[in-house]
């Protein structure tokens, strides 16, 4: 298992929100580029960059990921904001090694399949669920989108790696919702499901091992001082049970 650590950015720094609420937001004194050469000399070798201002379009951290990207050998996924195949290019000028299409996936998704078309291998889609719907916007917009067919169109065109996020457990630190995780795995079998949201503790990530999932995504448990470079580390050794 994949074990991915998280920095979310508005205005270039690093913060964690509630829920995908803009308004409880809690800021970290490091910056983006220190917590990600952290992650780098702690063996660690893949970031999930997520720029919150252009999802929500207020703005671009573009400029960070090309930071990192120029300063660390990090596997960085870039999401939030990138609705074009100009923002894809861009993205990946800058260094990304792979892309999440998020909201534009629910909005047009042929131009998403596109995208795979060109950047083939190298399109997550990134999957944000509240109560088993699909929301965008950067959670600020629910839809009536039921989230596994949702995802399972898109593997039938090619796309085969999806990032998903019940924003319920986002940043609440109250575990993984390991129920919906465990029925995407036996239901999509083929899918590289990436679980985001939640994870609190080791024991989290031993539990997102156990039932199969791909990769898991630490973020304000690692800020919180919850678990360690070290134990993401280990748990990248840990096998489905």
């Amino acid at each position: 298992m994949r074990v991915i650590p998280a920095i979310d950015l508005i205005d270039g720094r690093p913060v964690r929100l509630s829920e995908g609420d803009y308004s409880r937001r809690r800021e970290y004194s490091m910056t983006a580029l220190d917590a990600a050469k952290r992650f780098e000399d702690g063996g660690l070798k893949y970031l999930h960059l997520v720029d919150l201002d252009a999802a929500r379009g207020s703005g671009s951290n573009l400029p960070v990921l090309e930071q990192i990207a120029a300063a660390t050998s990090l596997e960085v996924d870039f999401g939030g904001g990138i609705r074009s195949l100009g923002a894809v290019r861009s993205a990946f000028s800058a260094g990304a090694w792979r892309i999440n299409a998020g909201s534009a996936a629910v909005h047009h998704p042929e131009e998403v399949i596109r995208w795979n078309e060109e950047y083939p291998g190298r399109i997550i889609l990134s999957a944000d669920a509240r109560d088993g719907m699909i929301a965008v916007s950067g959670w600020q917009e629910a839809t009536d989108e039921p989230l596994i067919p949702f995802i399972r169109r898109f593997i039938g065109r090619g796309i085969t790696s999806a990032t998903v996020t019940d924003i319920s457990r986002d940043g609440m630190l109250s575990g993984p919702a390991l129920e919906l995780y465990a029925e995407i795995v036996n239901s999509l079998p083929e899918l590289e499901l990436i679980a985001s949201g939640g994870v609190s503790c080791g024991k989290d990530l031993a539990d997102l091992a156990r039932i199969g999932v791909y990769g898991a995504i630490v973020g304000k448990a690692y800020y919180e001082g919850r678990i360690s470079i070290d134990e993401m580390r280990e748990a990248e050794c840990w096998q489905k049970g």
